[in-house]
């Protein structure tokens, strides 16, 4: 897949897109929330959203935040995956380039829109322990 393929694919998605000097694509998921990292590594495509920081210094705090990922992973989301990255959270997926169309990126970004409205605002809340 060609990078003139990909921005194809963003543009008739309707997805706002910056590409840096490195070639991975900033994809605007909405106002307020961080964009969409994608970047091609073959030979798939990553797409990760960092969601922020993981708890460190409770053990009782991240056992409940782990948790939580765990089981938004089994329900929730069906093309992408909560990870831990350098201690960040991260939102994950990758896609073959192989065979990659626009209808299989279309649903890793819904996926990831719909973390990121519904998922998210409550697990920050989660990690700065304000949970009830």
């Amino acid at each position: 897949m060609s990078n003139e393929v990909l921005e194809g694919y963003l543009n008739k998605l309707e997805r706002g897109f910056e590409r840096s000097e490195d070639g991975t694509y900033l994809v605007s998921a909405g106002a307020h929330r961080p964009p969409i990292a994608l970047r091609v590594a073959q030979p798939v495509l990553v797409a990760q959203v960092d969601v922020g920081p993981a708890p460190n210094a409770d053990a009782a705090r991240e056992a409940k935040l782990f948790r939580r990922l765990l089981e938004l992973n089994a329900v929730d989301l069906v093309h992408s995956a909560y990870a831990l990255e350098n201690g960040r959270i991260v939102l994950t997926a990758a896609l073959e380039l192989a065979n990659m169309d626009l209808n299989e990126l279309e649903a890793i970004l819904a996926d990831m829109d719909l973390a990121l409205a519904e998922h998210v605002p409550s697990l920050r809340t989660m990690v700065e322990g304000k949970e009830s």
